[in-house]
């Protein structure tokens, strides 16, 4: 490997890559993006591709250019950190990133002092890159913060209140702050080419500063002043999109091609001497340098796994199982044929949510509002005020950033606001920031607000139509990937309102009564797709299982008649334990003033790792095997107590 990489196999660290001449820099991003696509098609989890083939050249031209870690970078999302992960220690270890007890495949701060802020959502690093420029300041430290944000992260309303923040002074202190905005889809549609780059270079330059300022000063308090000030931001305005940033009050430079080390270079030079608020536009190609992801960026956004760089992805000949992700998306355009009401809302998540077809057959109906997460919630209650059925496919992890909306401007007016949950519970190599592990608890707490969690591909389909119908706010959540394997049936029928069904009934009688003796009764009360692995874990203890289909509203008469019939109660959740649809169960029996025991399974209070969903399951006691033995641990050795209990 070694000898297909000599010269990034002599960086360990930025400070090696800042011995090299500017003549090897060239020939180290053509390595440091060769052993990228390496590394990630030799990988059986893969990750993030098309994005980190495009941050090559501007990863090295910030590490040689920045004197970091003292210069602070915050990249924002994230997921273009792998050529910043390799030239700062972690080169080996890029083969493990996204497996269990590798490395991360986002930012993490206790990963390395190069990681100078987690990330995983996006729009977040101007905000955080003001902060550190601020407390360098007031610390009277001398050190730059660099934000990277891309263009779909400059669609978000944080970014331009970090940008409205940053471009004034507070106490008459104004922070170092350079913000990149990496134009990697053409959004803005710049043109690039010799000319911009040397009007970028003379903007960023000394003499263009010295100039500027000396204008200022002769100019001031004349009445050519505010003239000179307006015909300089035009005259900008017609070669570079940049007057809103100037707005703001950021000195903008760009755009310039953000492959080009010859531009990048002395334009970031010039721009680490600049005092307060800069920024520059680089014009970036996602997948650069890999032929199939530049001719496809959205297919090439991530790697699937194992694959030949030579032919791409190829498509597995082994028949896949349907996903949860497909069955909504072949719901939603079936809804949306029977209802004209439908609109469908996503936050710039059209691809992981399922809804390609429902755009392309319903265009007028689809509302992509970019990374919105807070606007998708609110324009979906403005929708329902009018009539219309909003169905809002979020992500899990998503909903957490638009939580004031989903109260206030849909729960409290009982607005009628189906969202639907993708990639609820664990998901796997994204890890914690991705993990819907939160949902059930910060929801069912809303008034107005019902939780449906679906056991399967089909119960779900019919759990979307029932939510849908309801006349009020309702998550459906559902996990990434595929179920077991339920056949989805064509027609849409209602669920039962809040009412459970019991799945599996014991054999055994209760302790205490005739004939009860030896080990209790136990009802397992499953929520969503646990379901399956505790109908196993039921089968070798001759238990009682419940699939109870709803959080809330809690079928509390099933939930009572369960724990009257049984000497002890286990729920069953992928959510936290802490807040969660256990605690719903509590809750409900402490209301009846029923003293059942109860054991209550789900995930636990800490932040999740990265890894296999499977094998991170089984870690947590969720799995078949798990839920068994955490039984047998808490009630096959105690039939005198649950007897007791029973017979309160």
């Amino acid at each position: 490997m070694a000898m297909s990489y000599p010269l990034l196999h002599t960086i360990d660290s930025p400070a090696d890559l800042r011995r090299l001449s500017r003549s090897d820099l060239p020939k180290l991003a053509g390595e440091l993006r060769a052993y990228v696509l390496d590394a990630l098609s030799n990988s059986r989890i893969g990750g993030h591709l098309g994005s980190n083939l495009g941050t090559v050249e501007l990863t090295v031209a910030l590490h040689y250019v920045f004197n970091t870690p003292h210069d602070r970078l915050v990249w924002d999302v994230g997921h273009q950190t792998y050529p910043h992960k390799v030239l700062t220690g972690r080169r080996e270890a890029l083969k493990t990133i996204r497996h269990a007890g590798g490395i991360s495949g986002f930012p993490r701060r206790d990963e390395s002092e190069y990681d100078t802020f987690g990330t995983g959502h996006s729009s977040t690093s101007i905000s955080a890159a003001h902060g550190m420029a601020m407390a360098a300041k007031l610390k009277g430290e001398d050190r730059k913060a660099v934000a990277i944000i891309g263009d779909g992260a400059m669609t978000a309303g944080m970014a331009f209140e970090a940008l409205n923040n940053a471009g004034v002074a507070h106490g008459g202190v104004m922070g170092d702050v350079l913000v990149i905005l990496n134009d990697n889809d053409m959004s803005i549609s710049p043109p690039v080419g010799a000319l911009n780059k040397y009007l970028a270079r003379l903007m960023s330059g000394s003499f263009y500063a010295s100039a500027r300022e000396g204008a200022k000063s002769v100019l001031k308090n004349t009445p050519l002043y505010e003239f000179a000030k307006r015909f300089e931001e035009h005259t900008k305005g017609m070669v570079a999109p940049g007057t809103i940033f100037e707005e703001f009050g950021f000195n903008y430079v760009g755009p310039i091609d953000g492959h080009d080390l010859d531009a990048l270079i002395p334009t970031l030079e010039n721009l680490r001497s600049k005092k307060g608020p800069q920024f520059l536009h680089v014009v970036t190609k996602k997948g650069q340098g890999y032929k199939l992801a530049e001719a496809d960026p959205v297919k090439y956004h991530a790697a699937p796994g194992i694959f030949d760089p030579s032919v791409g992805f190829v498509k597995s000949t082994a028949p896949a199982k349907i996903t949860f992700t497909q069955v909504f998306g072949d719901w939603l355009c079936d809804m949306a044929e029977a209802d004209a009401r439908l609109i469908g809302i996503t936050p710039a998540m059209r691809e992981g949510s399922g809804m390609v077809e429902f755009h392309k057959r319903f265009p007028t109906r689809y509302h992509d509002v970019g990374i919105a997460e807070q606007h998708a919630v609110t324009v979906a209650g403005g929708m329902a005020c009018e009539g219309m059925k909003p169905v809002v496919a979020i992500y899990s992890t998503f909903l957490q950033r638009a939580y004031d909306q989903l109260i206030h401007d849909v729960a409290l007016q009982n607005l009628p606001v189906l969202f639907a949950l993708d990639r609820a519970g664990l998901v796997g190599a994204d890890g914690a920031t991705h993990a819907g592990n939160y949902d059930i608890a910060f929801t069912r707490c809303i008034p107005n607000m019902a939780v449906l969690t679906p056991a399967d591909e089909n119960e779900c389909r019919q759990a979307l139509y029932t939510g849908f119908q309801h006349q009020g706010p309702v998550t459906v959540r559902y996990p990434r990937g595929a179920g077991v394997g339920v056949e989805v049936q064509k027609t849409m029928s209602l669920l039962p309102w809040g009412k459970g069904e019991v799945r599996r009934e014991s054999s055994k009688p209760l302790l205490g009564s005739a004939g009860g003796a030896g080990a209790p009764r136990i009802a397992i009360l499953a929520f969503g797709t646990l379901l399956y692995p505790a109908l196993a874990a039921a089968e070798q203890l001759d238990a009682t299982v419940a699939n109870m289909r709803f959080v809330k509203p809690l079928d509390v008469e099933l939930l009572t008649e369960l724990a009257r019939s049984h000497d002890a109660l286990v729920t069953v959740e992928d959510g936290c334990l802490m807040g969660g649809a256990g605690s719903a169960v509590m809750e409900a029996l402490q209301a009846a003033g029923m003293h059942t025991p109860i054991l209550v399974l789900g995930l636990p209070d800490e932040f999740i790792e990265h890894g296999e969903v499977p094998k991170l399951m089984a870690q947590y006691g969720l799995d078949a095997s798990g839920i068994e033995q955490a039984i047998l641990k808490r009630f096959g050795a105690r039939p005198s107590l649950l007897r007791q209990a029973a017979n309160q």
